[in-house]
């Protein structure tokens, strides 16, 4: 769960002001002749991190030497930091291997209507792999697993360990999501033969926009060639969360230097399966909340509005298949 530092140019002033003069579109001003303000558009943020190393025993993630993660990060702590955003909800995704978290993470998440649901932890080739997947999904805030590159995983090898298929099979019959974790090119690969072999099955792959595209020439044409193959399947979401990078000690975050990238992964899966996260707390590495959503705000402000609902919460919603908690909470009924 490292972060990448890039060497690049410093923000300027006038970067700045074209980002907030673009984060408007989001909550445009109603003429003066209308009465009825416009509604923002509600927010589900589709991945934060809980955890809380005073608990005992303490936790496998942070390392107690991250001075900047190293700390409870709980609802109470997340609600006060997005009050007056416009984020009205948010999914927990696992930070632990240990099964006992799930619980711990479910009790949590229960406790507090914010969290819309969470992403939990099992390993498809474990032996109760089934008895714990009845036991998490009989609570309706489980909305799935994530296997990746994490916890000393490697998907493409695992794929072919006894029981795994299997395992997948009834997380596809439980309508369960499978969500990726740090992808790069192997893992993709791992991803694809998982989506051909699992067509019903819903996939959501994390932090694309932080995945390290190969140097080498062939390595990344088969890497795009790979992720156009998985834009293609209608069950296949992408996560466009991990997205600030840093350059002489400051935050870009000129809408100009995201843009390129940003627009081909949002061609390459459209705009009815792209999903904002904000990777918070994990994110504060590099950037803090209100910066994240400045520069993605800025980003879908070239949108429609149509796409914009659909990026902060009715693509999360289609995915993750998630119930509105609170009022505020939006719902597609």
């Amino acid at each position: 769960m490292k972060r990448r530092d890039l060497l690049r140019s410093s923000v300027s002033v006038a970067a700045g002001l074209a980002l907030g003069k673009r984060a408007s579109a989001l909550y445009p001003r109603q003429p003066a002749s209308s009465p009825a303000p416009v509604k923002p558009i509600p927010i589900i943020d589709a991945h934060i991190h809980l955890f809380d190393p005073s608990r005992p025993g303490g936790v496998p993630w942070p390392e107690k030497d991250d001075m900047v993660l190293y700390k409870p990060a709980l609802p109470s702590r997340y609600s006060a930091m997005v009050e007056g955003l416009g984020v009205v909800g948010a999914i927990a995704i696992e930070a632990s291997p240990l099964l006992s978290d799930n619980d711990w993470l479910l009790g949590i998440a229960q406790a507090n209507p914010i969290m819309v649901g969470i992403i939990g932890d099992l390993v498809p080739s474990d032996t109760d792999f089934s008895k714990q997947l009845v036991k998490l999904h009989a609570n309706p805030l489980f909305l799935g697993i994530r296997y990746g590159n994490l916890w000393k995983r490697d998907l493409t090898a695992d794929i072919r360990k006894p029981g795994f298929a299997e395992g997948l099979k009834r997380l596809s019959e439980a309508g369960l999501v499978f969500e990726s974790a740090n992808p790069d090119l192997n893992l993709v690969r791992g991803i694809v033969q998982v989506a051909d072999h699992y067509p019903n099955l819903r996939i959501v792959i994390d932090h694309l926009p932080h995945a390290p595209v190969p140097e080498d020439a062939a390595e990344r044409k088969e890497y795009w060639a790979l992720l156009s193959r998985l834009g293609k399947n209608r069950n296949v979401f992408a996560k466009l969360s991990e997205i600030p990078v840093v350059a002489e000690g400051r935050v870009i975050i000129a809408p100009s230097y995201y843009r390129p990238g940003l627009d081909r992964l949002w061609g390459i899966f459209g705009e009815d399966k792209v999903i904002f996260g904000s990777d918070w707390p994990n994110g504060d590495h590099v950037a803090g909340f209100s910066q994240t959503l400045e520069i993605v705000r800025a980003y879908a402000a070239t949108k429609s509005e149509t796409a914009q609902q659909k990026y902060f919460w009715k693509n999360s919603a289609a995915a993750y298949k998630w119930a509105a908690r609170l009022p505020d909470q939006p719902s597609i009924s």
